[in-house]
């Protein structure tokens, strides 16, 4: 994202440059803010083996990618599929649900008629049309039904009765379904599989037709493509209404709601508090859309990994977070691994020019594998592996996997994993379903999940947003001895930090009592021999009083150590 805003502060896309050449000017972006971030880590004082740093897209790291990809396809656990994904139509990709926000926000419900393709029907108060209410207009160009509950006597008679949709004419069925809230509305909402998360599920209940209205960039497409189910190819094309193609989809909403008003069929119009979703890294609203997509079958991997927590081997700090843990993992739908970006670990899948998918570890095994001349062209999938795909191999990844290296057999499993409670589910569970799938071993046996550090006003810290002071800068103020007790001093388990430089003037305060105090004592170490032998007869009242003070200090930080309470 910060390479593109650069590229388009230029008046260039990356399609301009093309992959090869925007992806060495990431490469250099990821040299210098990689090489800024390491710095800061290591002015702040941080203790790791340096020699041991690593990052997700090393060659070896890539190697044990493109291994687990292979594996989970081969054991039917990874598959492509045309299904309905968050899709950001500014950075061109899908998103897990893990990346969309929501947001809540006052928008309106807008309320419609929609009328009985039986003129002789009528609703028991005697109109001849129902009344959907919608937050999302634009979406009635798609919509393959109108449901109403089974349960709601006013029009439960009208079940299996049609309707004609309004602007393109077409005929769709009246269904009955219990996820119908009689009280939403007016009891009637469209139903637009395609276009909807809800819809969707509806759909596949009431064996209902799919019809895509959207392209890439959430505008209205020329032809829309029907499916007749999810998974299906698609099956035809209709016309889209010549006045909409082409339009983004506000605009389509706006022009819609005009011509529904000027022709009649607009009930009316009601304010209505909603949640949007936006994506977390381009703030734009999510749309619901049909594409081809590479999934991991999750709930095998996740029933291990459930299970590690049951039996204890895996413990989490806060206990809190073990609740959240389950049930999401109880939860879990099938993960999308596959983004529509050049930055990444490229899916390793080729296709030959009838569209066959063959996967593998390199083109030339694909080829070998399935005896392929070097007359059929192949094409690489141009799509790269969700960033977490490659994080959740990281406990073994880095330490030599798939070789038998002495630091995979030395170092893993590890001991505990400190991590942010943000990524609880985008990075943990992950790591615990892969580490167990892969090695039949947990990856670690406690996790400490820390809060964030926000802003004052509870944000997020990012470079999108410009809140983030460089710690740099802060260390050079404050120092950071002052910075790491602050963070500690005021780190509560598991709670977040609203940041701002009053918290370090109290740590800077104490590092300088604790400085002058060391000054002090060195001061008067002229005839100290730290190699002479004393003799604990000798001690005097103050020398035991100081020694016990110390030794009960040290038990108690072991005792909060254990426990993870580091502001104790």
């Amino acid at each position: 994202m910060v390479v593109e805003r650069q590229l388009g502060q230029e008046g260039i896309s990356r399609h301009d440059l093309g992959r090869e050449a925007f992806l060495e000017k990431v490469w250099q972006w990821k040299d210098k803010s990689g090489g800024t971030i390491t710095k800061q880590i290591r002015r702040l004082g941080s203790s790791v083996d340096w020699s041991r740093e690593r990052f997700t897209m090393d060659d070896g790291l890539s190697d044990a990618v493109k291994e687990v990809f292979v594996q989970l396809h081969e054991q039917g656990l990874i598959y492509r599929g045309k299904r309905l994904v968050n899709w950001d139509p500014k950075l061109h990709t899908a998103l897990s649900d893990l990346e969309v926000e929501s947001h809540e926000e006052q928008g309106s419900l807008w309320y419609f008629n929609y009328y009985f393709a039986n003129k002789e029907l009528t609703t028991k108060d005697g109109k001849n049309y129902l009344t959907v209410a919608t937050t999302r207009p634009e979406t009635l160009l798609g919509d393959t039904a109108v449901a109403v509950n089974p349960n709601d006597e006013r029009f439960n008679h009208l079940i299996g009765q049609s309707v004609i949709l309004p602007i393109t004419g077409r005929v769709v069925p009246i269904v009955g379904d219990d996820y119908v809230e009689k009280e939403f509305g007016t009891g009637c909402v469209k139903i637009t599989p395609a276009h909807d998360f809800n819809d969707y599920e509806m759909g596949k209940r009431q064996n209902l037709a799919l019809i895509n209205i959207f392209n890439i960039n959430a505008e209205i497409l020329d032809k829309f493509d029907v499916l007749t189910q999810i998974g299906s190819p698609v099956t035809e094309q209709i016309d889209a209404p010549s006045e909409y193609i082409g339009l983004e989809r506000f605009a389509a909403r706006k022009k819609l709601v005009a011509q529904a008003q000027s022709e009649g069929w607009l009930e009316k119009i009601e304010p209505h508090s909603l949640k949007t979703p936006k994506g977390d890294r381009s703030g734009v609203v999510i749309e619901p859309l049909l594409t081809d997509q590479w999934y991991v079958k999750i709930a095998p991997l996740a029933k291990p990994a459930i299970e590690a927590v049951e039996d204890g081997r895996i413990k989490f700090v806060p206990e809190q977070y073990t609740n959240m843990y389950m049930a999401w993992m109880r939860d879990i739908q099938d993960w999308c691994i596959s983004r529509q970006l050049w930055w990444g670990h490229r899916i390793p899948a080729w296709y030959d020019n009838d569209g066959n998918v063959y996967v593998g570890r390199s083109e030339s095994e694909v080829r070998q594998k399935h005896k392929l001349s070097e007359q059929i062209r192949l094409r690489q999938d141009d799509d790269v592996l969700d960033t977490w795909f490659s994080s959740a191999l990281w406990p073994f990844s880095t330490l030599g996997w798939p070789d038998k290296t002495p630091d995979l057999e030395k170092f893993f499993p590890t001991n505990a994993l400190v991590t942010g409670a943000d990524i609880l589910f985008f990075w943990v569970a992950r790591m615990v379903m892969m580490s167990l799938y892969i090695n039949d071993e947990i990856p670690f046996s406690y996790v400490y999940l820390h809060g964030i550090i926000r802003d004052e006003l509870g944000r997020k810290m990012s470079k999108s947003l410009g809140n983030s002071p460089d710690p740099l800068d802060l260390i050079a103020k404050y120092g950071a001895d002052a910075i790491r007790f602050s963070f500690l001093y005021n780190t509560s388990q598991g709670q977040d930090i609203h940041f701002s430089e009053k918290l370090l003037e109290m740590g800077s305060t104490f590092a300088n009592k604790v400085w002058n105090a060391s000054r002090f004592v060195l001061s008067n170490l002229e005839d100290f021999d730290a190699n002479a032998v004393i003799d604990e007869k000798e001690f005097k009242l103050e020398d035991r009083w100081i020694l016990s003070k110390l030794q009960t200090a040290s038990r108690q930080i072991n005792e909060y150590m254990d426990k993870y309470e580091l502001d104790s």
